[in-house]
């Protein structure tokens, strides 16, 4: 019986560590005839002050380096060799961060380390970082998330929106 009980209190643990974990997404896109995936985790606001000093950003032991997700690092993968603002990415897999410091002024952060847990940032991997075109959305936004817009001519809009920020970066397919 008292195994019965240890095994049941296991399994409810378990869940409930499963459930308070971020979804996992997806944003995907063809642009130019090539395919550019972004996969993360994503996060929800629920009434906490997420960006700037004493947000819950700011905890974490990278900061100002934002994982820009939750979990696991944010994965981006494309198929072809890209410009990212200016930035040029080979084709491949990668993992995204982005710097807050300035919550204004943002910059997206390329790192050829992948598959590492959210919070492991090596800067000595970073391919590069490039500055984000900041705005504000019209509403908060309670779930992060990431976008892809085809602009048309092999150009993209990659874009990352959650709370009170939307920042974004021109893309190019080469």
């Amino acid at each position: 019986m008292k195994s019965l009980f240890l095994f049941a209190a296991t399994a409810l643990l378990s869940v409930g560590l499963v459930s308070a974990q971020s979804p996992k997404a997806t944003e995907s896109a063809t642009i130019g005839g090539k395919s550019i995936t972004i996969k993360y985790a994503a996060p929800s606001v629920r009434s906490r002050q997420i960006f700037g000093p004493g947000g819950l950003i700011s905890k974490d032991p990278n900061y100002p380096v934002w994982r820009a997700g939750a979990n696991n690092a944010t994965a981006l993968h494309t198929d072809a060799d890209l410009d990212v603002a200016g930035l040029a990415v080979p084709k491949g897999d990668y993992t995204v961060y982005v710097n807050v410091e300035k919550p204004d002024a943002w910059e997206l952060i390329i790192n050829k380390q992948t598959g590492q847990w959210g919070l492991t940032y090596d800067k000595a991997q970073d391919l590069g970082r490039v500055k984000m075109t900041m705005t504000k959305p019209a509403s908060t936004v309670e779930v992060m998330k990431y976008t892809i817009t085809d602009l048309g001519g092999n150009k993209a809009k990659l874009e990352l929106a959650w709370e009170a920020h939307v920042a974004s970066v021109a893309v190019t397919v080469k």
